[in-house]
């Protein structure tokens, strides 16, 4: 019942409320140190209080439980070093870790943790010491195996062609070798082994990806921005092409440029998940992000529908005509890539001035270039710049948040021999099996003189009106006189507080 009670606490709006009953009701806590701690008992999903207090955004109580948690070490003047328990905080030995629920949460308050400390200081010291010199070597380490598969792709076996053409437009003059006739050559043993690499490296990556989907899950995985969730997406769809192509050539199954295009293009693309490690361009590919998932997706409905109806319109237009003299809409799906093409205005549109064309294309396509080009290319724009001004605001807090990502995603993946656990075992100081991270702060002693000028006022304030108060429940006059009294009392006594405030200051100035 007490732990209900402290996740309850957690989640009250009346923040200085709930850290009074919260103390309350440790006190009466028999096993305040131990593991049958209120503190330390998860609810159904598996969060204590100070997790949920994270999850939930609630900054004021995680400070307060922070506060609670801390060892003064030693203070010299201005200079103060404090010890901060981060046994729940380190990710380092937590199945559910504080710093992944705090980047998976959509609660914008809850990023706001990783401004406080000693979260701040934790993650910092991560990233300077391991996350930032590993991340970029797998950076390095990615762009060189993808040039590797990238050579294997320019340098496939092909042989010229030996049959007939069986069309006139029909261009083709090499073709796929069979998979006997693929490797016989010293250069086709040079390109096996880059072969091998690449498949190798698209089962490390399945290998990799595979049990963090079944451990969050594939809505959470995929769906978090932050978690790079699309990146996620295009990696493991690149390594299936992989395995893909790797099957059409071992069986020799024509048609393996199919998903040997894709694997470029889907590989070479996921080189931007690494300019997260880059404050200069980390904030631009959430920028993307939220453009291609956001604005882009929906606006590729309306244009899906503007160029079916006008392509079918084109190619009804030109379904009577020569394709010799307007080869643009010879059939239905070259009709949809050339509208598409006119549509963003990559092509101007066709015409042959040698021969006459029909009367309705001249209706249709100036129909077609006030919608597209006017109209919906300009409202697309539009929804960019909008996003753009919505995300500006918060595209830092996002980054950094993407950094406490990378470096819990490397923390997991690498082995302990490589990153040593962070922090100060609390041995040393005699204080148990628990890890703290070593603080120094410095502390502004003009700014403690106007606390303590502060708390001197409402003090004052205080007990001024508490005698007010007292001296007029004895008397027995009517309320308008009551409350005609309070107002005069409360005007002599906050003159007389801030008047002797001032005092204070000018004799202590």
């Amino acid at each position: 019942i007490g732990n209900t009670v402290l996740h309850i606490l957690v989640l009250q709006p009346n923040k200085t409320f709930a850290c009074h009953m919260y103390s309350l009701i440790l006190s009466y806590d028999r096993n305040k140190e131990g593991p049958g701690s209120l503190e330390l008992i998860p609810n159904n999903e598996g969060l204590s209080p100070f997790k949920l207090a994270g999850v939930e955004g609630n900054t004021v109580m995680f400070q307060y439980l922070m506060q609670k948690r801390k060892q003064n070490l030693w203070s010299f003047g201005p200079l103060t070093t404090v010890l901060y328990d981060i046994t729940e905080i380190d990710s380092w030995a937590e199945d559910q870790s504080f710093l992944e629920l705090i980047v998976s949460t959509k609660k914008r308050e809850a990023r706001q943790i990783l401004d406080l400390t000693p979260v701040k200081e934790l993650v910092s010291l991560k990233w300077n010491m391991y996350g930032r010199p590993y991340f970029c070597f797998l950076a390095l380490f990615y762009i060189l195996y993808m040039a590797c598969f990238t050579m294997c792709c320019v340098y496939r076996p092909l042989k010229p062609r030996t049959g007939n053409r069986t069309s006139s437009r029909d261009n083709t003059v090499y073709v796929q070798k069979m998979l006997q006739e693929s490797y016989v050559a010293y250069e086709d043993e040079l390109r096996l082994v880059g072969e091998l690499i690449t498949v190798i490296g698209a089962v490390v990556i399945l290998v990799l990806e595979i049990p963090d989907i079944l451990r969050v899950g594939a809505a959470k995985y995929f769906g978090q921005t932050i978690l790079g969730g699309p990146f996620h997406i295009i990696v493991i769809t690149y390594a299936c092409m992989i395995l893909v192509t790797m099957v059409m050539r071992l069986t020799s199954t024509t048609g393996e440029v199919v998903p040997m295009s894709f694997a470029l293009v889907l590989g070479w693309c996921n080189v931007m998940y690494f300019a997260r490690g880059f404050q200069m361009l980390g904030p631009f590919t959430i920028m993307i992000q939220k453009m291609i998932f956001g604005d882009l997706m929906r606006f590729c409905w309306l244009m899906a529908v503007v160029i079916l109806g006008f392509a079918s319109a084109f190619y009804i237009i030109f379904q009577t005509e020569n394709p010799e003299n307007l080869g643009q809409f010879y059939n239905y799906p070259m009709s949809l890539f050339t509208t598409f093409e006119l549509f963003l205005t990559i092509i101007d549109g066709p015409a042959n001035y040698d021969v006459d064309l029909p009367f309705m294309y001249s209706v249709v396509y100036f129909a077609f270039a006030i919608i597209a080009t006017l109209l919906m290319l300009n409202l697309l724009i539009a929804m960019m710049g909008d996003t753009h001004w919505r995300v500006a605001h918060e595209q830092d807090e996002l980054w950094r948040a993407q950094v406490v990502a990378t470096t819990v995603m490397l923390e997991r993946k690498l082995p302990r021999c490589l990153w040593p656990r962070s922090g100060i075992c609390g041995r040393e100081f005699g204080l148990g099996e628990r890890w703290y991270l070593r603080i120094e702060d410095r502390v502004d002693p003009n700014k403690h003189k106007m606390m303590r000028y502060t708390e001197a006022f409402k003090a004052q304030d205080r007990d001024n009106y508490d005698k007010g108060s007292g001296k007029l429940e004895s008397s027995g006059g009517t309320l308008c006189k009551k409350e005609l009294s309070v107002l005069s009392l409360s005007r002599s006594t906050s003159r007389t507080s801030s008047h002797r405030g001032w005092e204070i200051l000018r004799r202590n100035t």
